[in-house]
């Protein structure tokens, strides 16, 4: 992989006065960090590949950190998006640290801050009595309907995202305790090493499903398959699975683009919260890090609870 679009894969840095072989500084950094993930590593060389782009094409023989200021601010020109910008900016700080730490070039990357994200989710979440709808309004008739059922059902009530739900298998719905388990490989996992407690009617839903299911499948099968003649008894895809989403949910008039398979996600915690889970039982749930990112949930619940507006309404129009 060509990371600097250059004649050269070297550059003469001035502060080291040794030329240096990009690539295999990358290369190294990725075997020294042990990373794991393919699609961690994915990130990491398309974020650095973007800053040695920007390098290459404004002739910079010895990046500063006022080059990457400079770039964050072409970024920004360029309307990418807030988490797109932070995510380039922490993966090009990581490398140049290692590099520091190597002492081969300091990191120009070091106390330059990321654009600020908004506290607001980007997907609005549905209604109790819009979740009821959607629920309802799925058929049931046939293999594709059951399907759909099943991967809405499970979706809105455990809050899965779209790339669990894919990546998911029929022996991945295991015994935990005296419940039923499905063990996910979660956002930037390698392996299955979560799991979420399927509430024994989505385990019926699914293996209704899975009753009427005309393929050979084994415990290793994928969960859910295609039906469509293309990829038929195929893993179905994210984007199959976004799909099914955005069509139920045009089918009974939600059509904003704020509405996605992510949606689901959202009115799980949303109505968790409502419904007497506490926060820590609601980060459980999402399988959140960080407590504080789930805390927004809790924040735009009390903001939307709060009747201040309707008090000076009130008083004001008599």
């Amino acid at each position: 992989m060509n990371i600097i679009n250059n004649s050269s894969n070297s550059y003469n840095l001035e502060t080291t006065s040794i030329n240096i072989e990009w690539e295999q500084l990358i290369k190294n950094w990725i075997s020294y960090s042990d990373l794991q993930s393919p699609e961690t590593i994915k990130t990491y060389l398309t974020s650095i590949r973007q800053f040695f782009s920007y390098v290459g094409q404004n002739n910079i023989s010895s990046p500063t950190r006022e080059n990457v200021i400079s770039w964050r601010e072409q970024l920004i020109q360029e309307s990418k998006s807030s988490s797109t910008i932070n995510t380039y900016l922490i993966s090009c700080r990581k490398f140049f640290d290692y590099l520091e730490g190597q002492k081969i070039y300091p990191n120009i990357f070091k106390n330059v801050k990321g654009k600020k994200i908004s506290k607001l989710h980007k997907k609005d979440n549905l209604t109790s009595s819009q979740a009821s709808e959607l629920i309802s309004s799925i058929e049931r008739d046939t293999l594709q309907g059951k399907r759909n059922y099943a991967i809405i059902s499970l979706m809105i009530s455990c809050g899965l995202r779209d790339i669990e739900v894919s990546r998911a298998n029929v022996d991945d719905m295991r015994p935990v305790g005296d419940r039923m388990g499905l063990f996910i490989q979660g956002k930037g996992h390698s392996e299955k090493d979560d799991f979420v407690v399927l509430p024994s009617r989505i385990e019926y839903i699914i293996r209704e499903y899975l009753s009427n299911r005309e393929d050979e499948y084994d415990y290793d099968s994928p969960l859910f398959i295609s039906t469509s003649n293309r990829s038929l008894n195929k893993r179905l895809s994210t984007r199959s699975i976004s799909k099914v989403v955005k069509t139920s949910l045009s089918n009974i008039g939600l059509n904003s683009n704020r509405l996605t398979a992510h949606s689901l996600r959202h009115t799980a915690a949303t109505l968790n919260l409502l419904n007497g889970g506490t926060l820590e039982q609601t980060q459980n749930l999402l399988r959140h890090e960080n407590i504080s990112t789930t805390m927004i949930y809790s924040h735009h619940i009390e903001t939307a609870s709060n009747d201040s507006t309707e008090r000076i309404a009130d008083l004001i129009f008599k």
